[in-house]
């Protein structure tokens, strides 16, 4: 929030600059060198030595896929979509997915082009998929990466991918950025994202968008499923609970 008292009689520009880019850092999944320039209307060389600098002190973090920058370690608290409290508050939810479905249930955050997982509740199904927690996937290898990567721009979704060609990991992995715009086309027109063994070969996924309140996108929630038990009829199925326990979940928050 603003600071409503008077601004001082001898401002520091450098450290006004600075802690206006911070601002935007933490507002902003990634944000480029040029964008800094012309939010603080500073010049691009001014705006890379600030950049430099807290990336230098670990409050930021350059994005090797598209050289874009992001929190940094020592705010990595402030960058999580969710807090601890907000994933306790989840959790619930997590547990009656799993149970409902009787598959691992998941909940996940876009981290620049990436999607980590926060929090896992694993089905008692002998063959199930485990608990992913504290992983980082590429985005577009997981349904869940895919629901939020599909509320993104298109500016912001190419700022990401800046690369026409993207890692793959199985013969199934989206291997081009025009192929994954045209499937997050599909992912917005039906409201859920699904992994057809994209990341490993013998898993699948399915992933909705959890929203707060207001509509904005903050997490997903998902369905991990061993590739054997995941068909077109069960896809149906499961698809409206995921979406349901996404609006469960966004309500919680």
């Amino acid at each position: 929030m603003q600071n409503q008292t008077d601004a001082p009689t001898y401002p520091i520009t450098s450290v006004d600059n600075a802690l206006r880019l911070l601002l935007l850092l933490r507002d902003r999944e990634l944000i480029r060198v040029t964008q800094v320039s012309e939010e603080l209307g500073i010049a691009a060389s001014s705006a890379h030595r600030l950049l430099a600098m807290l990336a230098y002190r670990d409050f930021a973090e350059q994005d090797q896929a598209t050289r874009a920058y992001r929190l940094g370690p020592v705010l990595a608290g402030w960058a999580r979509h969710l807090s601890d409290h907000d994933v306790e508050r989840i959790h619930p939810v997590l547990v009656a997915l799993s149970r409902r479905a009787e598959e691992t249930a998941n909940l996940v955050v876009l981290d620049g082009s990436y999607g980590r997982f926060l929090d896992s509740v694993e089905t008692e199904r002998l063959v199930r998929v485990g608990s992913r927690v504290g992983v980082r996937l590429p985005a577009h290898w997981t349904s869940a990466g895919k629901a939020l990567l599909a509320e993104l721009a298109s500016e912001e979704l190419r700022a990401r991918y800046p690369d026409e060609a993207l890692a793959t990991m199985t013969s199934r992995t989206l291997a081009t950025r025009t192929e994954l715009e045209e499937h997050l086309a599909r992912v917005r027109e039906q409201g859920f994202a699904v992994n057809l063994g994209e990341s490993q070969p013998d898993v699948t996924a399915i992933g909705a968008v959890l929203r707060e309140r207001d509509g904005r996108p903050r997490a997903a929630v998902a369905i991990s499923i061993p590739a054997s038990r995941l068909d077109a009829d069960r896809i149906a199925e499961l698809a409206p609970a995921v979406m349901a326990a996404a609006r469960d979940a966004g309500e919680r928050l």
